[in-house]
């Protein structure tokens, strides 16, 4: 079991963690028609809009507030009603989900107040959806904040259903955890979809940021879950929540409807895939199709292949909570040690990554563990890549944000074939560094005689003593 550790630095040197605005942000726009809006400066929504069209190389629909210091002071109602009124009126939206920032937390703003005002003054917008969520970014992290929005998200949409006792076994609910891409999405969609069901997912990121080109622009998210589609979710047979992080949402939607749920810490390795498809043959009453035997027979080949290039690295991971025990859990099985892991925010699935402890701090932390234990990869997000060049190591990009790679939103890592993929990508790593800097050759072999191997004669003795 692995001993958290929050070390007590003065400030945070090469940020790991991102803010919980944003990652309430991003889960807004898994809801189709969706349009985010940050209540506080400009400053605060603009990193964020940068950090997502850098990393999923997408328009991406993000609004606020525009708090200036006047109106921090004296409350933020006017900019709130303003906002709210110019989007509707401009981009005509389905949803807008109001995420505060630190600014206006630490004013107090009662923002849920406001709204009620706001459906008083306006009659018109009296059940249009407005769902806010209280995101103070002095505290937590990018998976709290992705986290509270869901489980509002659910509160405030879910419909409990008219007759529980005829609730539709073919439907099922999906509660994806944030460190989930839209290319892990269509897969669990694909996968549940196999055995005969049909699932609703909450947030849906594989329907509104996979980068599909619409025939005409929209200026709010486009694709994903409908309001009405989140709102019949209480007829559905089962809740399928995936990381730690989904806890709270599904117990909602429990609470709410009365659907049981069922919770996946991980969906990265044999064990964990095994433990989905035999759920999912349970509640369908389908055995598993053979695509996936062969699927699950095509990873295993790929762990019996790929364990002679994993077993006995030093591995530095740094990472979201579930993130982290996600990829972590899978390449320690495939015989990795975790000798230095990073993450972002408390977490009960912390204490159960297998490593020896878990630091809650930046990637000064991450490049000076690294370094301590002499780790042979370094796996985060793009922010690492310096970390990594100076430590001489091979570098693994995983979660948000990856600017300096297309593709990021098709990262597949769930599944027997996204398990498949991720153990052959970092073999692959380590395969490359091994021949680029340590394997010895003729080339580089210096012979006893004081000879180089670039000269013709000590070529020749290299290659007659390496035979």
């Amino acid at each position: 079991m692995a001993k958290v550790v929050i070390p007590k630095k003065s400030c945070s040197v090469n940020p790991l963690k991102m803010s919980q605005p944003i990652g309430a942000a991003l889960a807004f726009m898994g809801l189709r028609g969706s349009m985010p809006l940050l209540h506080g400066s400009q400053g605060c929504t603009s990193f964020g809009l940068v950090l997502f069209v850098r990393h999923f190389k997408e328009a991406i629909p993000l609004q606020t507030t525009a708090m200036s210091e006047v109106a921090t002071v004296l409350g933020g109602y006017e900019n709130v009603e303003q906002a709210v009124l110019n989007i509707i009126k401009r981009t005509k939206p389905e949803l807008i989900g109001i995420a505060s920032t630190g600014v206006t937390e630490t004013k107090g703003d009662d923002v849920i107040g406001y709204i009620g005002l706001i459906r008083q003054n306006h009659p018109e917008l009296k059940d249009f959806p407005i769902v806010y969520v209280s995101t103070p970014d002095f505290k937590d992290a990018f998976q709290d904040g992705w986290e509270k929005a869901v489980t509002r998200l659910v509160e405030e949409l879910v419909e409990p259903p008219v007759n529980p006792a005829r609730r539709d076994f073919s439907r099922v609910n999906v509660l994806p955890g944030s460190h989930l891409t839209p290319g892990d999405i269509d897969e669990l969609r694909t996968i549940i979809e196999d055995f005969g069901l049909e699932p609703t997912f909450l947030p849906d990121l594989g329907g509104s940021l996979d980068g599909h080109i619409p025939d005409d622009f929209t200026p709010t998210t486009i694709g994903g879950v409908g309001v009405d589609e989140v709102a019949t979710m209480g007829d559905a047979g089962w809740t399928i929540a995936v990381g730690a992080q989904m806890l709270a949402a599904a117990e909602a939607m429990q609470k709410k409807t009365g659907v049981p749920y069922r919770l996946f810490e991980r969906l990265c390795g044999l064990a964990a895939n095994d433990e989905l498809i035999g759920f999912l043959s349970e509640i369908s009453g389908r055995p598993a199709p053979m695509k996936y035997r062969r699927q699950r027979g095509q990873l295993v080949d790929a762990m019996l292949d790929g364990h002679f290039h994993l077993g006995g690295r030093k591995l530095a991971i740094g990472a979201e909570p579930d993130l982290l025990y996600d990829v972590g859990s899978c390449l320690n099985e495939m015989g990795a040690q975790i000798v230095a892991a990073v993450t972002t925010t408390q977490s009960p699935v912390l204490e159960k990554i297998p490593a020896e402890e878990v630091w809650i701090g930046d990637l000064e932390d991450l490049e000076t563990l690294a370094r301590e234990k002499a780790c042979d990869l370094l796996v985060t997000h793009s922010h690492g890549r310096q970390a990594a060049g100076r430590l001489k190591i091979p570098f693994h990009r995983i979660g948000i944000p990856m600017f300096d790679r297309l593709g990021a939103g098709h990262k597949l890592s769930v599944g027997y074939r996204g398990s498949r993929d991720l153990i052959f990508q970092v073999a692959n790593l380590l395969i490359e560094d091994r021949e680029e800097n340590h394997e010895v050759t003729p080339d580089k072999w210096r012979n006893p005689w004081g000879l180089d191997a670039s000269d013709a004669d000590g070529a020749a003795i290299a290659t007659i003593a390496a035979s």
